[in-house]
């Protein structure tokens, strides 16, 4: 209508005569016009990002579930939650300067939350979401455990959600069809960066796909699931610890490795302590959710960052893991060569921090003021004094004995020698037996008797001694004189 009213005007005016092909000519250019703009609008509105896609993280208490959905999202200061958390992390495509945020549920390791699951997972995004099943390797005994306990979890669930039999049966195939269509990554790196993947069912319907093996999915959920074991820094510590060897590491890879061919899953070895891995499982996240392009391949030459995507394994790859069993065999239970080690006692000692230096300087003042040193040696010979019962007088006549005793070198010094064997024979007197009288014998003098007050020579009986052996002395010291006067006196005779 817009058209012949600007066609009858332009009649109006004087001089212009337009005929019926310029008419039809503008028609048609205004059709081609809103044309280009609708499909334009229309490629646009399809290359968009699409909202509404999940991520639903499971896995035990303290397997890092928060954290690694944290390290997605780039945030390194975060609360953990209690329950079901919710999360996100942010999807960007460069190529068409658009970007999205990818949901992010995190359930508590505590079996008494499953029922929270409904919140994350529904029947009308279970198209849209992908299972994470977190396995933590520093403690790789639970490991098989739990993936059956959290797969049967989300099995339960989904049973639950009574999903169209048609519908659950097209995303099964959705799955079934995304594992045989792997193909490897060419080293050219082909395909780009930027272009998403044309979703799987714009692809030919015609091409060949493989048979599935025996123990390939054959616990279809329809959804895409991935098992990441996190904490694989540990490795070393249970090497050095607990003597795990390659085989018993091989063993755990090949059990996982079973249980991820079940469900179609994928396998990708993390560790958030050395920021490990944790850019190609966003690059897989996106690559499963989104169709974003993937070419990154298989990794399974280091024990602690193997990845495996979904469709790459079978169990003829699994058995290459055999060959490097030296003590362990294929059918070996996994409970009983995979044990939790016992717990080792530790004894905590109790520290015992050092007190401040002018503190202890202050306690030991107040007990030098309670206790002074000269006051206990006073006390202490005062004591001694009472109990020995010789005054002053006796320790004067008790030096001046024993220098009268000791023979004088003819430099003036007391010999040391001398001095020695006086107070060993002093000793000799104390361990000399008793008599029948009380006395003590083995005196070198007959008569002679010395008391004893109890095992120890009193000082009294010290002194006594001492007078005899200075009696004795003179004796010896008298006895070349008399001789010698009577021996004179008989020759003159």
């Amino acid at each position: 209508m817009a058209a012949v009213g600007r066609a009858s005007t332009v009649a109006a005016l004087p001089g212009n005569y337009p005929s019926v092909d310029n008419q039809s000519a503008e028609e048609e250019d205004g059709q081609n016009l809103w044309s280009s703009i609708l499909s334009e609008v229309t490629t646009r509105s399809r290359s968009k990002l699409p909202t509404g896609k999940n991520v639903l993280v499971l896995g035990e208490t303290g397997a890092g579930k928060t954290t690694l959905v944290a390290k997605l999202q780039g945030v390194e200061d975060y609360t953990k939650g209690k329950g079901l958390e919710y999360m996100y992390f942010s999807v960007l495509d460069d190529d068409i300067d658009d970007h999205t945020r990818c949901n992010a549920w995190v359930l508590d390791g505590d079996l008494y939350h499953k029922g929270l699951q409904k919140f994350a997972v529904s029947q009308d995004n279970l198209a849209n979401t992908m299972i994470l099943l977190v396995v933590d390797m520093s403690r790789p005994w639970l490991a098989v455990d739990s993936l059956q306990k959290w797969a049967s979890v989300i099995q339960e669930h989904i049973d639950k959600l009574r999903i169209v039999p048609e519908t659950m049966r097209e995303i099964e195939q959705k799955l079934m069809r995304h594992f045989q269509e792997y193909t490897e990554p060419s080293s050219a790196g082909t395909a780009s960066p930027q272009r998403r993947n044309p979703p799987s069912s714009e692809t030919d319907d015609d091409s060949v796909l493989l048979p599935l093996g025996d123990n390939t999915l054959t616990h279809n959920l329809g959804v895409p699931m991935m098992v990441v074991c996190t904490k694989c820094d540990a490795i070393g510590s249970l090497e050095k610890e607990h003597d795990y060897r390659d085989e018993h590491f091989d063993f755990i890879q090949s059990h996982i490795r079973h249980f991820c061919l079940q469900y179609g899953a994928a396998l990708l070895y993390t560790s958030m302590k050395e920021n490990k891995n944790l850019d190609l499982l966003y690059k897989y996240l996106i690559h499963r959710l989104y169709g974003f392009p993937f070419d990154v391949p298989a990794q399974v030459v280091e024990k602690d960052s193997v990845f495996i995507p979904s469709g790459w394994d079978n169990e003829k790859k699994i058995a290459i893991l055999y060959e490097n069993f030296q003590t362990l065999k294929t059918n070996d239970n996994f409970e009983e060569i995979i044990v939790k080690p016992p717990l080792r006692k530790f004894v905590h000692e109790k520290e015992l921090g050092a007190e401040d230096d002018q503190v202890f300087l202050v306690k030991l003042q107040s007990l030098l003021t309670k206790n002074p040193p000269a006051a206990a040696g006073r006390a202490t010979d005062s004591t001694n004094r009472g109990t020995s019962g010789s005054p002053r007088a006796s320790n004067r006549s008790t030096t001046a004995n024993v220098t009268s005793v000791m023979p004088m070198q003819s430099g003036g010094q007391t010999s040391e020698g001398v001095l020695a064997n006086f107070f060993n024979s002093l000793l000799s007197k104390k361990s000399g037996a008793q008599g029948p009288g009380g006395n003590v014998t083995g005196s070198s003098t007959p008569g002679t008797t010395v008391k004893k007050s109890g095992s120890k020579l009193g000082l009294s009986d010290v002194q006594a001694e001492l007078d005899r052996i200075s009696n004795k002395s003179d004796l010896d010291l008298s006895s070349p004189t008399t001789t010698t006067m009577s021996h004179i006196e008989a020759e003159d005779s």
